[in-house]
């Protein structure tokens, strides 16, 4: 995989040290166009279940994001959840979604 760009790895670390910081099974964040960055792990509630992407996406759009550049989750998971990638794609339709491990290794981009 080719080396990422800067703004594409803050992302990756940001996604992976709220998985690390929370002991979620997820870490996510996302890059809005003014290049302001949100970060969320996977929550799991009785009342209330998101995916990390999906929070972090809330996270976004609830702070006025109205687009999207980038995203990234860290997960164990063999691809990107549709859910998840359904919420990155309300809010861009073209922006690369980065799958990474538990490393911080890119293994896709959606």
């Amino acid at each position: 995989m080719p080396e990422l760009d800067p703004e594409d790895q803050k992302i990756v670390t940001l996604a992976r040290s709220v998985r690390a910081r929370t002991g979620a099974a997820e870490g996510a964040a996302v890059r809005d166009t003014d290049g302001r960055t949100y970060a969320a792990a996977t929550v799991a509630l009785p009342s209330l279940k998101l995916t990390a992407l999906q929070a972090a996406v809330a996270a976004a759009v609830s702070s006025g994001a109205e687009a999207l550049e980038a995203a990234a989750v860290v997960t164990g998971a063999a691809e990107v959840d549709a859910d998840s990638a359904a919420a990155v794609r309300d809010l861009t339709a073209t922006g690369p979604i980065l799958r990474a491990d538990a490393s911080g290794t890119v293994v896709e981009t959606v």
